[in-house]
């Protein structure tokens, strides 16, 4: 195993991932969709590369709707227990978004930019160090 690598796995164990190279960012986003299959004010994601993530386990997908272009978002999670695994955004196949939260080590992956922050929660600091944009960068 490479020493970069990424691990986790959801909540019941059934459903494992790595990460083989190094994350590219970790990104809170605060679009209303994130918001929802979150379950929190936000969705912080491991950025990663797709060609260097691995999935293992029984994944169902939800077809969602990215909030600004209406391609797809692939919604995959655990399908014994239902924790978030990845989103999968159709018009940019080449990058995943990992849910931090599954992470082995989650605290080794605080936000380095919020993204979609028009619409976050009006109680949610962001970090004055800590880049943003309003919308999505992708």
């Amino acid at each position: 195993m490479a020493e970069d690598a990424v691990t986790g796995r959801c909540n019941c164990g059934a459903v494992s991932w790595r990460i083989a190279g190094s994350p590219l960012a970790v990104a809170a986003c605060h679009c209303t969709n994130c918001r929802a299959q979150s379950g929190a004010a936000f969705s912080v994601n491991i950025v990663a590369k797709s060609r260097e993530v691995t999935v293992d386990g029984p994944i169902r997908t939800f077809e969602d709707k990215a909030t600004a272009s209406g391609q797809p978002v692939l919604r995959q999670f655990c399908g014994q227990c239902g924790s978030p695994i990845q989103s999968v955004i159709t018009a940019n196949p080449a990058v995943v978004a990992i849910k931090a939260g599954t992470a082995d080590e989650p605290g080794n992956y605080a936000p380095t930019i919020h993204v979609w922050t028009q619409s976050k929660l009006p109680w949610v600091d962001i970090p004055d160090n800590v880049p943003s944009v309003a919308r999505d960068v992708g």
